[in-house]
């Protein structure tokens, strides 16, 4: 059964139970949000902790010292609430273009779902406040470059909690305004920080996971859409499916392997025009024949991914953290953001070949040499008419793009702080990259899409059921393209086809156990 974010109208935060798909509900189709009581009081009890350290004039790194270097500084009690506030004040150092909406809401559950645990100190009146921004649509402005992601993603991060102490930009109701007048139209109340919100509410990992998480649940449908769209490639090609044979899988037993192997022999099940084509040759190119291979590859580095990132959006990653069983205040280093930089790496590489491979099968399409007696370019009349020759040649240059942002950003590192951060994650630079690879992706997708329907209908025959049901879905937005005409538009149509969730609604319908 397949757990569609906009089905999903609520989400209630504990800290531990948080999934994907929740957060893009939240993210994305704007699902409301509540904490469960049994946060609440955790989060109370850490509270009361900060209170008693402070009181009882103990030292603890960021409640009563200064932070990095200078922790070495101590802060008296008075002065705590200071502390924090120009923790946030000299931290919102963020520069390029605003973070889209779905990474800000997806910042701010995280953040919240992360509080929610009670070992940040936390009061939960501001948790709430995050809460009562993401269900009255208050957006802070958060611009997308500055994070470092190693002591968390501490420039973007304050950019988020600007509007929670009445300072910084929010949108609000389509407009960009003060981010105190954003909230207080919305009837959000903002707060002077105490001793450890600062730091609780910047110093973690959610800017580069609310990204990466989004971007991996995009290449999820992104690998399922692969599997779908060179299945109707399969049939203008007239391919042969013995490649696709289960015992092939049986032997090399990769599991992503074996599910696109299985997913392509369901989408071409009962296809008069594939099962008259058997005998035509022995074999073909690899961008077929290996689909579940290089597929099948990328599906089990998203599953890696998602795996992770599940992980970490359900783990506490500031500091110090507070540990109420022995009032422990332990300096550590979970707001390091290797784990996730390492991952979104992964991912984008994995998001690439997708392209990659995509490219390849649309080549074929439309290179009268390799498509098996399709007319050159998809059209019908060429010469006065060019049909999709530049369409690859976007598909190339989007695909040579990807190629560039595939190089991992995990393997720098510059030090800071006067070297007391003196190694770095770059994962928020690594999901920004991940996220405009997956983007790519989608319209690589699109272009083999549109050259997949226009070569079923050139070669003629039957196709099968369900891809009958989705070529009519395709025709009712892009025509046969029998001469030139504004090609732009049926390309707008194409990438919204493949983004908008339709096709594989089509597929669920018709094979309930694709996957």
């Amino acid at each position: 059964m397949h757990i569609l974010p906009k089905n999903i109208k609520s989400v209630v935060i504990d800290g531990n139970s948080l999934t994907i798909e929740q957060v893009v509900a939240v993210a994305r189709f704007g699902a409301t949000v509540s904490i469960a009581p049994s946060a609440t009081e955790a989060m109370k009890r850490s509270r009361e902790l900060v209170t008693k350290i402070l009181d009882e004039e103990r030292v603890a790194y960021g409640i009563s010292t200064g932070f990095g270097e200078f922790s070495k500084i101590s802060i008296g009690k008075e002065k705590s609430g200071q502390l924090q506030e120009n923790l946030i004040l000299s931290h919102c150092v963020a520069v390029g273009e605003p973070l889209p909406s779905d990474a800000v809401r997806g910042m701010l559950l995280l953040r919240a779902n992360a509080l929610c645990k009670g070992f940040s100190g936390i009061r939960p009146e501001l948790v709430c406040a995050l809460v009562d921004m993401l269900n009255k649509h208050v957006h802070p402005v958060i611009p997308q470059k500055g994070s470092l992601g190693a002591s968390g993603d501490l420039a973007p991060l304050s950019h988020m909690v600007l509007p929670l102490i009445g300072l910084g930009l929010a949108e609000y109701m389509g407009k960009v305004i003060s981010g105190g007048e954003a909230m207080k139209l919305a009837g959000i109340p903002t707060y002077h920080l105490l001793a450890k919100e600062g730091l609780a509410l910047i110093n973690g990992t959610q800017c580069m996971t609310s990204i990466g998480l989004l971007a991996c649940y995009d290449s999820y449908c992104a690998a399922q859409l692969a599997d779908i769209i060179a299945s109707m490639s399969m049939e203008a090609l007239t391919a042969l499916k013995n490649a696709f044979d289960p015992r092939v899988h049986m032997v090399r037993p990769h599991k992503g392997q074996g599910l696109v192997a299985s997913n392509i022999l369901k989408l071409t099940e009962n296809s008069p025009l594939l099962d008259a084509s058997q005998q035509l040759r022995v074999q073909d190119a690899y961008a077929i024949r290996c689909l579940p291979q290089v597929h099948g590859a990328c599906r089990d580095a998203i599953s890696h991914v998602w795996e992770k990132i599940e992980i970490e959006i359900n783990s506490v990653t500031d500091n110090p953290l507070l540990f109420l069983d022995d009032e422990s205040v332990i300096s550590g280093g979970n707001f390091h953001g290797e784990p996730m930089a390492l991952a979104f790496d992964y991912l984008g590489i994995a998001a690439s070949e997708i392209a990659n491979i995509s490219e390849r099968r649309m080549e074929r399409l439309v290179n009268p040499t390799l498509s098996n007696g399709l007319p050159a370019f998809l059209t019908p009349n060429g010469g006065i008419n060019s049909g999709y020759m530049i369409c690859q040649y976007s598909a190339a240059s989007l695909v040579s793009e990807n190629k560039v942002l595939a190089h991992p950003a995990s393997v720098d590192s510059i030090p800071s702080s006067a070297n007391q951060e003196d190694h770095v994650s770059m994962g928020t630079t690594a999901a920004r990259k991940c996220a405009s690879i997956v983007d790519n992706t989608f319209s690589v997708l699109a272009f083999e899409l549109m050259a997949a329907v226009q070569g079923i209908e050139l070669r003629g025959g039957e196709v099968s059921p369900v891809h009958k049901r989705l070529f009519d879905a395709v025709r009712k937005f892009i025509g046969f393209y029998d001469h030139d005409r504004e090609i732009r538009d049926d390309i707008l149509n194409a990438n919204a086809l493949v983004r908008n969730g339709e096709l594989l609604e089509i597929v669920y319908d018709a094979i309930p156990d694709f996957k």
